[in-house]
């Protein structure tokens, strides 16, 4: 079969196609679940955004009342790490409470955060030796953020929102 006569038959096929394909079961039902159920989700995923934001605010608003303070040394890191870790420990604590009740993906998932407190501890020993490191104060944000998407994660992931 030559070029043209393979392109002739193939415009013959598409010709032969319906314009129009239907749906072997009405759909609407579904959507309308969708949007319905949306609805209803959307202030609680608000509420917990508004809650991070006001966590992260929070969190600069101590960092630079910590950084004007003239604190001395091993009080200082102390405190900023206290100021960092409480607010991820009061979501943490939040998240875990309301998703109490829901079955999660995996059953490791509480292993992989007791490994994260792990890593958190030992982040906090290096900056008693380093306190005036910034990367690993970095590092301590992480592990706690790390924590909190792997909970909302492992109880609510992506492919079950619309």
């Amino acid at each position: 079969m030559s070029n043209k006569e393979f392109e002739q038959q193939l415009q013959r096929s598409v010709a032969q196609l319906t314009k129009e394909i239907q749906p072997q079961r009405d759909l609407w039902p579904g959507i309308e679940h969708a949007l319905n159920h949306e609805q209803d989700s959307q202030p609680k995923s608000n509420s917990w955004a508004f809650q991070s934001m006001a966590a992260a605010f929070l969190m600069i608003g101590l960092f630079g009342w910590l950084g004007f303070n003239q604190m001395q040394g091993g009080d200082r890191t102390e405190q900023l790490v206290t100021v960092l870790s409480e607010p991820y420990q009061q979501q943490k604590q939040r998240l875990l409470a309301s998703y109490a009740n829901q079955p999660a993906l995996t059953d490791n998932w509480q292993q992989q955060v007791q490994e994260l407190d792990d890593a958190a501890a030992a982040i906090k020993l290096a900056l008693k030796e380093e306190p005036d490191n910034p990367a690993l104060l970095k590092m301590l944000k992480q592990v706690y953020q790390q924590q909190i998407d792997l909970i909302e994660r492992v109880h609510a992931p992506a492919w079950q929102t619309i």
